[in-house]
C-alpha cells in the first residue's frame, strides 16, 4: 500500500462510524423499513415461475440471504431464501415447498451476487440448485476495509445509517407457518445489502484494496464444496479427557448412535444427547443402564428406551476386541503446534517469531485483520520447512502452493523472506 493509500484509508475510517463531540448528541438512527412490504412467502411452483421471471427481468447485481435451522434440526439446510434485486422487488421463498432453484440459479447465472458472510450460506444455497459465477461479500468486503465490528447490523447502521431489526437470527426457521415479524427481519437483510455492497465497494476503491477484494470473492465463488471431515466423532466436545482407545470407542459408538437418531428425527444431535454426556459415558464406561443413569446427563427425564439404547452402544464399544479399537487421533498434516518449537527446531522458532512480528506490523498499517492478510498456518507451514533456497520467487510460488492470493503474496512475500533469515 502506498503512503497516499494509507493516507486514504486512515481518512476514511475516521469518518466511518466515528463519535460525536461530547457536547453534541448523537441523532437518532432510523429503524429500516421495508420499502415494498413484507413479500407474501413463494411455496408453489407457479408463484416460483414468476419470481424467477420477474428476477431474469431484473437489472443489477441480486442480493442474496438464507436462514438455516441450526441448532435445531439436523444438518444444514435452508429453510428460507431472500433475493432482492432492481426490478424486481424482494422476494421470499420457502425451500420445503421448493426444494428445487436450479432454475432461478440458472436465472441468474452471470449475475453478482451480493451476500454477507458468503461462505455461511453457500453450502445450503449449493443444495437447492443455487450457485453463483462471481459474488461481492459485503462481510469480507468490512474486514479487509478495516471495519472493526462487521456483523450486517452493524455495518447497516455505521455505514448506510439505519438500524436493522434484531432478535430472530437464533429461532427456528423450519417452524411453519413462520411468523410475520420473522418475515420481516429476513426480508430486511436483503433490503439494503446492494446499497452496502456499493458504498463498501468505494471504500475499498479509496484504500486502494477493490482488486483485493476481488481475489478474494473469486476464491470464495470458484473454492469447491468442503469433503467430508474424517472421523467427525473425534470432533466431540470434551474430546481431550479421552485418553485410552476403549474410551474412544465408546465415544464413537454413542455419537453414531446419537447422529442415527437426529438424522431419523431431522433434530439437531445435541437435541438428541449432549457432547458432555457422551464423555461421561465414555470415561466411566458404566456395565448396565443403572450406572449409565447415574451419569450428568443421562438423568431421570431420559425414558428407559433411550437409555437402553445408549447403554446398548456402550456395551458394543466394550466388547470390541483390541484390533477394531480407534487408534489415537493422528496428528495433522503440518508443523506442529508452535509452543513446541523452541525445543525442537529452535531456528524455526525464531523464523515464527519474525514472521509473526512482521505480519501482525503489516496488518495493523493495511487496517485489517492479521488472518484476512495471510492465515495464520500458511505463516507457520511456511516457517516450518521453508524453500531450501528462499528467494522471493521461492518464497511466492511456496505461498501460491498454500492457496495464497496474489495480492497476500505480493504483500507478505518480503516480510517471509526476511523472516526467514532470522534464524
Amino acid at each position: 500500500m502506498t503512503d497516499a493509500q494509507e493516507t486514504a484509508a486512515d481518512t476514511s475510517l475516521r469518518t466511518t462510524g466515528g463519535a460525536p463531540p461530547d457536547d453534541v448528541a448523537p441523532a437518532p438512527i432510523p429503524l429500516l423499513e421495508p420499502r415494498e412490504g413484507i413479500p407474501p412467502v413463494v411455496t408453489s411452483d407457479d408463484a416460483l415461475a414468476e419470481v424467477v421471471a420477474a428476477f431474469a427481468a431484473g437489472t443489477g447485481p441480486v442480493a442474496v440471504d438464507a436462514e438455516r435451522a441450526s441448532g435445531y434440526r439436523y444438518g444444514q439446510r435452508a429453510y428460507l431464501v431472500q433475493l432482492r434485486r432492481e426490478g424486481a422487488g424482494s422476494a421470499l421463498i420457502d425451500p420445503v415447498g421448493c426444494p428445487d432453484l436450479s432454475g432461478l440459479g440458472s436465472a441468474l447465472s452471470g449475475t453478482e451476487w451480493i451476500l454477507h458472510a458468503a461462505t455461511q450460506d453457500l453450502p445450503c444455497l449449493r443444495d437447492i440448485g443455487m450457485t453463483p459465477t462471481s459474488l461481492f461479500d459485503t462481510e469480507l468486503a468490512g474486514r479487509l476495509a478495516g471495519f472493526p465490528r462487521v456483523g450486517l447490523g452493524a455495518m447497516v447502521e455505521n455505514v448506510l445509517g439505519y438500524a436493522l431489526e434484531k432478535g430472530h437470527s437464533a429461532v427456528d426457521w423450519s417452524t411453519r407457518p413462520l411468523p410475520e415479524p420473522w418475515l420481516r427481519y429476513a426480508a430486511l437483510d436483503v433490503e439494503l445489502l446492494i446499497d452496502l455492497r456499493d458504498e463498501l465497494e468505494e471504500e475499498l476503491e479509496r484504500q486502494g484494496k477493490l482488486e483485493w477484494a476481488r481475489e478474494e470473492f473469486d476464491a470464495i465463488a470458484s473454492a469447491p464444496p468442503a469433503p467430508p471431515r474424517k472421523d467427525p466423532w473425534r470432533r466431540t466436545s470434551g474430546m481431550h479427557k479421552v485418553r485410552r482407545r476403549r474410551q474412544m470407542a465408546v465415544v464413537r459408538e454413542l455419537w453414531t448412535a446419537r447422529d442415527q437418531v437426529a438424522q431419523r428425527r431431522d433434530v439437531s444431535p445435541g437435541k438428541v444427547l449432549g457432547d458432555a454426556a457422551i464423555i461421561e459415558a465414555a470415561l466411566a464406561l458404566p456395565v448396565d443402564v443403572p450406572a449409565l443413569t447415574a451419569l450428568p446427563g443421562f438423568g431421570h427425564r431420559m425414558g428407559r428406551r433411550q437409555l437402553e439404547q445408549w447403554q446398548a452402544a456402550v456395551d458394543r464399544a466394550r466388547a470390541l476386541p483390541e484390533t477394531a479399537l480407534p487408534q489415537p487421533g493422528q496428528q495433522p498434516a503440518g508443523p506442529p503446534p508452535p509452543r513446541s518449537w523452541a525445543d525442537k527446531d529452535p531456528a524455526a522458532a525464531a523464523r515464527l517469531s519474525a514472521a509473526r512480528t512482521a505480519v501482525s506490523e503489516l496488518a495493523e498499517r493495511l487496517h485489517m485483520p492479521q488472518e484476512n492478510l495471510i492465515t495464520p498456518d500458511t505463516v507457520r507451514r511456511v516457517c516450518w520447512e521453508p524453500p531450501k533456497n528462499a528467494t522471493p520467487g521461492a518464497v511466492e510460488d511456496t505461498l501460491a502452493g498454500y492457496g495464497a492470493r496474489n495480492w497476500q503474496i505480493q504483500q507478505v512475500a518480503p516480510l517471509l523472506v526476511r523472516a526467514l533469515d532470522a534464524s
